[in-house]
């Protein structure tokens, strides 16, 4: 039995801000339990739940020293889902209303869990094979290993893997202060190491030391070794890039079913899909206040409402976008600017656009299942996953080709029958439109091609085991690393 620690801020059902979550929570469910033994470790945030709070057990409690202090570590835990999940108790840090706040205090705060998190292992009396990283906030873990706790037999030969949800999150502060947050030695703070751009930057630090990086799409991996997409640290990851690989998000196909969801209105499958996703669509309109119309075409986004998700590209073309064939449903919050477009055309074309500017999951679920086409034209994005869930419920995908939407939407073709999805290559609002009204064209002009179009899109596999696998072979390999390092036979 292998043993794999996940080391992440978020984590669903506890806690969750964004997509990390869903890779941290549903992940390690997913693993071969007869070969792999994964666990998580978490912050024991203020805000987790109380129904699993009062379900958490506690282990013990210590002191840690952190620089020139000496900090309360506690050890809480609890077991869902055959998962074991730890969390590091520190009120100071983690007894706030929300997982993250000023970045100043967020990188003091996620310094002390990622030093915690190490330090937890041999009182917990478990010692992974494999520290798996999770974006900025566990960074440090890496660089802990190896200029903190290499002199420990215990943590001798630990491997770390750094995965990368979204490079433009760094954790950058000048380096006194990171030397004074994180009790670090001076000396890894050079540009060939923790150095960047004359500040101290946690994720470089955690690319630097780790033995394998990984981001979450092949496509997303490629990118950020290139200028455009790096964030500045596309020469580091170019140097390293014997060690970076990219593995595709998955989704949760229980939770994520349209033949057994309950948050939908009507269930169907991929052999009744004609039918019964006109139903979803009629009564979607119906709770939304807009024309109950089978034949409009309906456009679904959920997402963030920020320039990353192509909003300016939206902002630029909503009016063209907004015929009278179409209708454009709308469900998220974000710059403000984009609440407020969004409500504008709302207002002054209520039979076509309906904008929820807040977050529901039910009303994201009935998205999925009642659109025709899903919009998502990102300016770049690590993987995503709304485009997975839409694949899964049977509306067409129209996207950027960027990222992770360039390599789960297989762009459609009309001369060999093939694709899931409709795909444009520039960032250029009437490049989009042109794809929205292509989209357009086949779903009035070709319905039985659109039709295929959502059975393939409805077969296509985006489930977690998918992606497991290939975290399983990543592992074996740095299990057989490590096991000729100590000089046995893997």
């Amino acid at each position: 039995m292998r043993k794999i620690l996940f080391v992440a801020s978020e984590c669903v059902p506890f806690i969750k801000t964004g997509g990390l979550a869903d890779v941290v929570g549903t992940l390690p469910k997913s693993f071969d339990k007869g070969k792999f033994d994964v666990r998580v470790v978490l912050p024991n945030y203020l805000c987790i739940p109380e129904k699993y709070r009062k379900e958490m057990i506690d282990v013990t409690y210590f002191s840690m020293d952190v620089s020139w202090r000496q900090q309360y570590v506690g050890i809480k835990q609890l077991e869902l889902d055959g998962i074991t999940f730890y969390f590091i108790d520190n009120e100071y840090y983690f007894g706030g209303s929300v997982p993250y706040g000023e970045m100043y205090y967020d990188i003091e705060k996620f310094a002390f869990f990622g030093k915690a998190a190490l330090a937890i292992l041999p009182v917990i009396g478990f010692s992974p094979d494999i520290v798996h990283c999770h974006d900025w906030q566990a960074a440090l873990v890496p660089a802990y290993l190896h200029a903190v706790f290499n002199t420990n037999p215990f943590y001798r030969n630990m491997k770390t893997i750094m995965t990368i949800h979204n490079l433009r999150f760094q954790g950058v502060c000048e380096i006194p202060k990171m030397i004074d947050v994180s009790g670090l030695p001076e000396d890894i703070f050079t540009s060939d190491k923790m150095e960047a751009y004359g500040d101290a930057n946690m994720l470089k630090g955690g690319l630097v030391y780790a033995d394998r990086i990984t981001t979450v799409s092949e496509t997303y991996a490629r990118e950020i070794q290139m200028p455009f997409y790096g964030e500045n640290l596309d020469g580091l990851l170019r140097a390293r890039n014997n060690v970076l690989s990219g593995i595709v998000n998955g989704i949760d196909y229980t939770e994520y079913d349209p033949s057994t969801d309950k948050k939908i209105f009507t269930t169907y499958n991929k052999k009744n899909f004609e039918k019964k996703k006109i139903e979803n669509k009629c009564a979607l309109q119906r709770e939304l206040g807009l024309p109950v119309d089978s034949n409009k075409f309906m456009i679904g986004v959920v997402s963030r409402l920020t320039d990353q998700k192509g909003f300016d590209l939206i902002d630029c073309v909503m009016d063209a976008i907004c015929d009278d064939n179409t209708q454009f449903v709308v469900l998220g919050t974000g710059e403000q600017r984009y609440e407020d477009m969004l409500r504008f055309y709302e207002w002054i074309k209520k039979d076509r656009v309906s904008a929820s500017i807040y977050y529901s999951d039910e009303r994201a679920h009935k998205i999925y299942a009642a659109c025709d086409a899903f919009l998502m034209p990102s300016a770049f994005e690590p993987c995503g996953l709304s485009q997975l869930m839409a694949l899964r419920y049977g509306t067409v995908p129209i996207v950027r080709e960027t990222g992770g939407l360039c390599d789960t939407v297989e762009a459609y073709n009309e001369y060999e029958g093939t694709g899931t999805g409709f795909r444009f290559t520039n960032y250029n609002a009437h490049e989009m439109l042109g794809c929205i009204n292509y989209a357009k064209e086949v779903f009035f002009t070709k319905r039985n091609e659109w039709n295929q179009i959502v059975k393939r899109a409805m077969e296509v596999d985006f489930s977690w085991q998918k992606s497991a696998h290939s975290y399983e072979r990543l592992y074996g390999e740095l299990i057989i690393e490590k096991d000729r390092e100590n000089g046995k036979e893997s």
